[in-house]
């Protein structure tokens, strides 16, 4: 039997419960409370930040109404769900680790499958991400090719309030067709007549959005996004004979599923919305997750699109999870490959769960860009992402991620020429069987200099572009984001925690990653210039860099003290 939200084993007493978010977080600060909607601050609902004119069109009170309700319903579920993601990790620190759950084997061995999609999502071969308040971005997105454009409130975007805003902006006025971008060269970017179809990814269950508060306590970042997103465009999408799409990030169990499907349908009936109105792919993107696939897709089923292989996540959750075992320490980054190990089981396993339960299996991210200037260079990009699309194809996915729009064309041949029809839902890879062992397989390679110097010139550079609210940052021909962010800094972590030593005979120690810290940093000055280290965020990144990877205790997620500095 599945256990009911009181009787789980999250259960926990609410007064027993620390929050979330440290107390100096809620303390006030009226000082910066927007007088735009006063009458709410009475109902409890305040927002402290200044509402620009251009967005207080649709962060209306009303629109505030329907999160504060939603986020009242849900938040006790939500921080019971949290304070069991720590226990979870106590647990796996101790000696227990992952293994499918017993409790649910019924569920894993009977006959079910999710819901009908609509037509719409049959075929989604080629999907682009990018970040939904980058106004050019999202044109060229939809504009691209792709079947599908996730736009990205999480990975890809840095939470600055105001591209939250403007990414809410940015959708709402691309489902009404107005969206329009006039560059300073004045280039005009508008919407095509066919254009990719709208998906929208909130941030996950352990941000909150600290310029909102609710009775006194910052909303879910992720009730936050997707409730506006939600009840401003719900209606004018069904009018347009689609519905509203999402993709749901950084899931741990099936309880975190259970409480979006709970959020879908309360939200659902109180809009007056058909059950089954919301459908929801989720990124399989942690470890823990990929022993609930079953289950995941089974709490959703009314509400599911499938699920999604969020490849650098997943290795990053595999090195934070584990941070505590020398048994786990991983290669460098770019000798972690989808062929091998760990991941190579999960994708097998992801593919033979979705079939079996009629649900699309999405590939993952190709992080490759088009390289500009030089013909060698681009020619390898395009050759990478050539490959690693035909490897998802033949494993049998029923479709794949690109960063680029220049990378849409490439996708698409490969699935157009090796996929008959419009997915490959009906290939059921019942000859796959996956152990846990499978899942936890560490796949061998070398630890290098070059490798430590690579993560943390990456990691260094791509805080300080998030830290000046860019989240989505080419950097050596490859688009970084908060996930690609996140393994390089865990990894030299786990370096340094487990005496680590590279094939050159290096000893990884923190007074050896501080040295390479002040070098690397030298080298960012010398090829950004002076005049652009001085005016950038270079120095506090190297410092929250610093911070992290040498503390004693692994920090869950890079964001959560970088959110700080916004």
């Amino acid at each position: 039997m599945y256990h009911e939200w009181e009787n789980s084993e999250v259960h926990l007493a609410i007064n027993e419960l620390d929050r979330t978010v440290p107390a100096d977080q809620i303390q006030e600060h009226n000082e910066t409370r927007s007088t735009m909607i006063p009458s709410l601050v009475e109902e409890g609902i305040e927002v402290r930040e200044t509402i620009a004119p251009e967005f207080s069109e649709f962060l209306t009170a009303d629109a505030l109404r329907f999160v504060a309700k939603i986020s009242r319903q849900f938040s006790r579920q939500r921080e019971l769900l949290l304070r069991r993601r720590a226990e979870r990790q106590i647990e796996i620190d101790h000696g227990k680790l992952p293994s499918f759950l017993s409790e649910t084997k019924h569920i894993r061995n009977s006959s079910w499958a999710i819901a009908s999609v609509p037509s719409e999502l049959h075929d989604r071969r080629v999907e682009i991400t990018g970040p939904a308040g980058d106004t050019k971005m999202v044109i060229n997105a939809l504009n691209s090719g792709a079947n599908v454009y996730m736009a990205d409130f999480e990975d890809a975007q840095s939470p600055t309030w105001e591209n939250t805003l403007r990414g809410q902006l940015n959708l709402r006025n691309v489902i009404r067709g107005t969206i329009q971008y006039i560059s300073p060269d004045g280039k005009n970017y508008q919407l095509n007549k066919k254009v990719a179809v709208l998906m929208m990814r909130p941030r996950g269950w352990h941000l909150h959005e600290k310029h909102v508060y609710v009775d006194g306590i910052p909303i879910s970042a992720s009730l936050f996004d997707f409730g506006i997103f939600f009840y401003h465009n719900t209606f004018d999408l069904l009018r347009k004979g689609t519905q509203p799409y999402f993709y749901l990030p950084k899931i741990e169990n099936h309880f975190e599923a259970r409480l979006w499907n709970d959020v879908f349908t309360f939200s659902e009936n109180e809009l007056g919305n058909a059950r089954g109105t919301i459908k929801a792919t989720v990124l399989i993107e942690t470890i823990l997750a990929a022993f609930e696939m079953d289950e995941i897709l089974y709490e959703l089923r009314e509400h599911s699109a499938g699920l999604n292989c969020g490849r650098w996540d997943y290795i990053f959750s595999f090195i934070k999870k584990f941070h505590k075992y020398r048994s786990f320490v991983l290669s460098d980054r770019s000798s972690i490959t989808m062929d091998k190990g760990f991941l190579a089981s999960y994708v097998k396993l992801l593919i033979q769960t979705c079939h079996k339960r009629g649900a699309h299996a999405m590939g993952g991210m190709a992080a490759q860009i088009p390289v500009k200037n030089n013909d060698g260079a681009n020619t390898m990009a395009f050759h990478k992402v050539r490959a690693d699309k035909e490897r998802e194809v033949h494993e049998g996915h029923d479709g794949t991620w690109v960063a680029h729009p220049g990378m849409v064309s490439v996708a698409k041949e490969v699935f157009d020429e090796r996929m008959e029809g419009s997915n490959q839902v009906h290939i059921q890879r019942e000859n796959v069987v996956i152990s846990a062992n499978d899942l936890l397989a560490v796949p061998e390679g070398p630890v290098t200099e070059q490798g430590l110097r690579t993560n943390i010139d990456v990691g260094i550079q791509y805080l300080e572009a998030w830290l000046r609210g860019a989240g989505a940052v080419p950097l050596y021909n490859l688009m970084e984001d908060a996930a690609t962010a996140e393994i390089s800094r865990a990894q030299v972590w786990q370096w340094i925690h487990h005496n680590i030593s590279t094939v050159e005979g290096k000893h990884i120690t923190v007074e050896s990653v501080r040295q390479t810290i002040r070098e690397e940093l030298e080298n960012i000055r010398t090829m950004v210039g002076d005049l652009r280290f001085r005016e950038g965020r270079f120095e506090l990144a190297a410092t929250l860099f610093d911070r992290i990877v040498t503390q004693e205790e692994f920090v869950e997620f890079l964001t959560l003290p970088a959110y700080e500095y916004l």
